[in-house]
């Protein structure tokens, strides 16, 4: 079967290394089916953001709920101060507290379940061990690992289905997905990367992920069109 006939799932968190992984598995020829998971996250605008992106590339979406939130551990899902103004980037500082336990195993388990329901092979993910390197779900050990488990424990894979999980920026810094994503015609307008973004999706500019993001256009030459508050 080539690529062009096949479904796959793709992980849409509405942040801008999930668009451009749409959009790479739009380019390679895959049907996408775009998932975006409710998980009690305190930025929720990026929900808003995943449904116009799904919208611009017109992929079936859907929206999972799981309430991360009841067990907390998290700036982004406890009663826990978001850093404002600190450089995380690269791991050196040990795993941030913006690190959610076990999220992207559940994502994945959620994109795993709907790949089987709809007889995909691939998973797409949008996780990077390069700029944020501090995340122990988001290295390449942790997706071949993951792999290795979705073949093992599902009918799919028990049968002969060999399942896949693509991370294609997994190795790539902010500055080359920004360069991937304007390759592709990805619009970072529609994406909401903040940890704190307000509720129209207006980014703080002072959290991490505000940092990296802008650090990474600044060093891809590309205008950065980031909404601020």
């Amino acid at each position: 079967m080539s690529s062009s006939s096949k479904r796959a799932v793709v992980l849409l968190s509405g942040g801008m290394d999930s668009a451009v992984t749409l959009a790479i598995a739009r380019a390679q020829g895959f049907a996408c089916y775009a998932l975006s998971v409710e998980y009690g996250q305190r930025h929720a605008s990026e929900l808003a953001a995943a449904q116009r992106v799904a919208a611009r590339y017109a992929v079936a979406h859907k929206t999972v709920s799981v309430d991360l939130r009841s067990i907390g551990g998290s700036a982004l899902t406890d009663d826990i101060a978001v850093p404002q103004d600190t450089d995380q980037s690269g791991g050196g500082g040990g795993i941030p507290v913006t690190y959610v336990p076990a999220r992207n195993t559940i994502m994945l388990s959620l994109a795993l379940g709907w790949a089987e329901v709809l007889g995909a092979q691939d998973i797409f993910c949008g996780v990077n061990a390069v700029d944020y390197s501090g995340y122990p779900d988001c290295r390449p050990e942790f997706i071949e690992a993951f792999e290795r488990l979705a073949n093992l424990a599902t009918k799919a894979g028990v049968e002969g289905a060999k399942l896949s999980v693509h991370a294609p920026l997994i190795r790539l810094s902010k500055a080359d997905i920004v360069r991937r994503g304007n390759e592709l015609g990805v619009d970072f307008a529609t994406t909401v990367s903040c940890y704190q973004a307000d509720d129209d999706g207006r980014a703080c500019g002072h959290c991490d992920a505000c940092r990296l993001r802008a650090l990474g256009f600044a060093e891809a030459g590309v205008a950065d069109r980031t909404r601020y508050r």
